[in-house]
């Protein structure tokens, strides 16, 4: 009896079982809702700014990307062969989104095999491939990455909110309620991830201006020499913020969500959990990957078990042939769908408009169970994230996980709800015997 009291008071002081009830708060209606439409605006953002077509690729398909991860000496050389000589060229979002879901369904894939290798081999090729975009597409990635943290800070921020909200009072905002939030938070949730960059923007400046002395006729590289520990010094400050921000990245929003901090206060609170609790926070964070994989896969499964069964009851069922007459009329229009690819390995066979009118309807409809799975992703992330923010917060800062920022608004509405609440519990008041008659009359 009194062991089995001590084990589960150490497995409610690990803490870490919290975690899985990320899959249950992202599969809310809600969320999906503010994810899809999130992930719906990036997408036509992209799509419209992929009218540039400004990357190169020859006709049998292979883009300078693939140039760039192989050779990245050779890139310039390929685009100034390809540039004048083919006609085929592709958008910089459909390049890297193609080339990003590759990658993460094989990071996934190495997670199920314990593969930590093949993980970070799959996580370095999507960094390499970003790299890419900066250096050869600069102001479409300026213009696109504006337009995206814009977005995610809405959306993510709501989020965050709802999450923070659950898990830490088990209440479900509303839609507009946690929007409303994440619009007022704004530039919080849009300058968090931006000030690392500004800071080591502003650190890397003075070694910038000391390499620029050093191009001074003999007094530089002694200005250089003496200037060396100062450029060590920020050198190492730089080193700390690169590491804080990639390893905090993913509790500034949670942060903000929770405590309502601005932006540096979440960069702070965020640093603070990595290096006080390193290896706590990367416990926390393999744990979430590892649930998060399965529970992607389980969502993936189910959604090609429902759109294969609709294929299959479809396919018993129309066995006539399309237009011309060479291929069954719903292959035509909806090539079966496959646990690899969901929208279907080969292409609809489509000839006359009728059936082109049916291939958009159909695979408009693909296209949103698609992306109600890319919706699972993002509110999985968003949402573990902000359980492994208030795990921290308990341990680093001492924090109740009860404790969570409520603005003007919410702290109004809440203390209206108790007031009416014990006003309906208290007791009424005895009412008075009415006047005797004959004490009235006389």
């Amino acid at each position: 009896m009194v062991g089995s009291k001590d084990s589960s008071q150490l497995f409610d002081g690990l803490l870490f079982h919290r975690i899985f009830q990320t899959f249950r708060m992202s599969i809310q209606p809600t969320k999906l809702i503010i994810t899809a439409c999130a992930l719906a605006v990036i997408c036509l953002a992209g799509w419209i700014m992929d009218f540039s077509r400004s990357v190169v690729a020859t006709g049998d398909g292979v883009t300078e990307l693939e140039i760039y991860l192989k050779a990245p000496a050779g890139v310039q050389e390929f685009i100034t062969q390809n540039k004048e000589f083919t006609k085929e060229r592709k958008g910089v979002f459909s390049t890297l989104w193609n080339f990003s879901a590759a990658k993460f369904k094989g990071a996934v894939g190495s997670v199920f095999d314990l593969d930590i290798p093949g993980v970070v081999a799959n996580i370095t090729s999507y960094v390499k491939a970003v790299g890419w975009s900066l250096w050869y597409h600069p102001v479409y990635c300026i213009i696109f990455f504006i337009i995206t943290l814009a977005v995610i800070s809405i959306s993510g921020g709501a989020i965050c909110r709802i999450a923070a909200l659950q898990f830490a009072r088990g209440e479900k905002p509303g839609l507009t309620e946690a929007m409303r939030f994440s619009i007022k938070r704004f530039t919080s949730f849009f300058t968090a991830p931006l000030a690392p960059i500004g800071i080591i923007a502003f650190i890397g400046l003075f070694i910038f201006l000391l390499g620029l002395m050093g191009n001074i006729p003999r007094a530089g590289e002694i200005l250089v020499g003496i200037g060396m520990p100062l450029a060590l010094i920020a050198g190492a400050l730089i080193a700390v913020i690169l590491i804080g921000a990639a390893a905090g990245l993913n509790l500034m929003f949670p942060a903000v969500a929770y405590d309502g901090s601005d932006c540096f206060d979440a960069i702070s609170r965020s640093f603070s959990y990595v290096y006080a609790r390193p290896w706590r926070m990367g416990f926390y964070t393999a744990i979430s990957a590892v649930y998060g994989s399965i529970c992607y896969t389980f969502v993936r499964s189910f959604a090609f078990l429902s759109l294969w069964i609709t294929h299959w009851f479809l396919q018993v069922i129309l066995w006539t042939g399309n237009s011309s007459g060479d291929a069954n009329k719903l292959v035509a229009i909806w090539p079966k769908p496959e646990i690899s690819t969901l929208l279907g390995s080969s292409k609809p066979l489509a000839t006359n408009w009728t059936e082109s009118v049916a291939v958009f309807l159909v695979h408009l409809c693909v296209l949103v169970v698609v992306g109600l799975v890319v919706s699972f992703i993002i509110s999985f992330y968003f949402s573990a994230n902000t359980i492994i923010n208030s795990l921290m917060r308990s341990k680093v800062d001492n924090t109740a996980r009860e404790e969570i920022y409520m603005n003007f608004d919410e702290a109004d509405v809440e203390a209206a709800g108790i007031e009416r609440k014990s006003q309906r519990e208290q007791p009424s008041p005895p009412s008075e015997p009415e006047p005797n008659s004959s004490a009235a009359d006389s």
